[in-house]
């Protein structure tokens, strides 16, 4: 039974396609997870240990999701996918390794981070809706849950592992140097992607038709299933997910640790992350609605115990099922939108899924800087989860007034039962 459920969670690798993807994200995104860390840190150096400058830098790395997320729908929908995320990987290559020979050579300032923040972000806005479409071009439909749950376990075997990597380096070899090596495992997505075989893929061929953001809009919006998701996830992505900011000032002001336990910190979350990914890899069909609001409303509450965490290792013993629930909510609301959308429409309905996911940090990133500044990293991650709860249990009543649905909750076992209208 063990072996049967092993081979289920990882059944998407046994094609070939995507067993090259999911290999040259791991190695991409150990050093997108190095150069975050790396970058932090750097900030809080030439900032004199200021959340205000960390929330500038990451809102300045996420805001051109805002500008640039509906137009990457958009050529993921009519272009060819695969050679879209070779192009743009490269160029991310190689304004890592420039960003490298300006810190390793002390020409780097402050201002100069933010401009390699906002080029690096652009450069993912258009990659992070290209490469979730691209999944559905790899692996068969019925095999897309796992695909995805994968992908996400991807992105966090290397959040476990890169900030890790990226503490001990800093404090080894220095920060010039660190940054250095950030561009070799940026190189190494697209030239694995280049072994991708076009004649094995599944996905449909798109051709320089129409495929307008205003119609991607309009499908969307008709869509109640869709729509409330990506209203929750809103809020969510606004207030909860920040933790690049609130756990590196956490770390450093409060817990007066070194960059090693930073990224302890941040391995932590990244666990409960790694396992939430493949939890929801298991899934075989579209996730409900109540599995994307449950998760919201437990990821909420466990950000808000963060918060109130009285020491270290607590705070970092907590993160662990935190970083579950953030990942399997996440994963629930993509898998929810993926599997409810036609091919002709996935682009422009993932670019909005990333806008909504990564295009609220520059409102959000800044606002929990400040109030972690001002009011204690404490109040920023404890008033984030607050925020996330009371989000998802609006929506919850929400969804119960629209569909005339009931929930009866039993404690003893605890059991949630869906009782439908009528």
């Amino acid at each position: 039974m063990i072996w049967e459920k092993t081979r289920t969670t990882f059944q998407a690798l046994t094609i070939r396609n995507f067993r090259l993807f999911f290999l040259g994200q791991v190695a991409k995104l150990h050093g997108v997870w190095i150069l975050f860390i790396a970058q932090d840190w750097l900030v809080l150096e030439l900032s004199d240990n200021s959340a205000t400058a960390l929330g500038v830098v990451t809102g300045l790395q996420s805001a051109p999701f805002v500008l640039l997320s509906l137009y990457a729908g958009k050529l993921a929908d009519r272009s060819d996918r695969r050679r879209l995320l070779i192009g743009v990987n490269f160029v991310a290559g190689a304004l890592a390794l420039l960003l490298g020979v300006l810190v390793a050579t002390h020409l780097i300032t402050l201002w100069l981070v933010f401009v390699f923040a906002a080029l690096l972000g652009s450069v993912s806005a258009i990659e992070n809706p290209v490469r979730q479409s691209f999944v559905s071009d790899l692996v068969e439909p019925a095999l897309l849950p796992n695909a995805l749950g994968l992908s996400s376990a991807a992105f966090n075997i290397a959040r476990i592992a890169g900030p890790a990597v990226a503490g001990v380096a800093i404090w080894l070899i220095g920060l010039g140097p660190t940054f250095l090596v950030t561009s070799l495992f940026y190189l190494g997505s697209p030239l694995i992607l280049m072994r991708v075989r076009d004649a094995e893929l599944y996905g449909s061929r798109r051709s320089a038709g129409k495929a307008s953001i205003r119609d991607g809009l309009a499908y969307v919006r008709q869509r109640e299933d869709l729509v409330l998701p990506l209203a929750l996830l809103l809020v969510v992505g606004l207030a909860g997910f920040n933790f690049q900011i609130t756990l590196a000032v956490l770390a450093k002001s409060v817990f007066g640790t070194g960059a090693q336990h930073f990224g302890l910190l941040t391995t932590s979350l990244a666990v409960g992350a790694l396992a939430g990914a493949l939890a929801s890899g298991s899934r075989r069909t579209r996730p409900s609605v109540y599995a994307v609001l449950g998760s919201a409303l437990v990821f909420g509450l466990l950000e808000v115990l963060v918060g109130l965490a009285p020491t270290f290792w607590a705070t970092a013993l907590l993160l662990a099922p935190t970083g579950f629930f953030m990942i399997f909510y996440a994963q629930a609301s993509n898998q929810r939108l993926q599997l409810g959308v036609t091919d002709e429409y996935r682009g422009r309905a993932m670019a909005l899924f990333m806008l909504v996911f990564m295009g609220t940090t520059p409102v959000g990133g800044p606002l929990i800087g400040s109030v972690s500044e001002h009011l204690g990293p404490r109040a920023g991650i404890w008033g984030g989860g607050l925020i996330c709860f009371l989000g998802a249990l609006g929506a919850l009543g929400w969804h119960l007034h629209r569909s005339g649905e009931r929930l009866r909750i039993t404690l003893r076992p605890l059991h949630v039962e869906v009782i439908p209208a009528g």
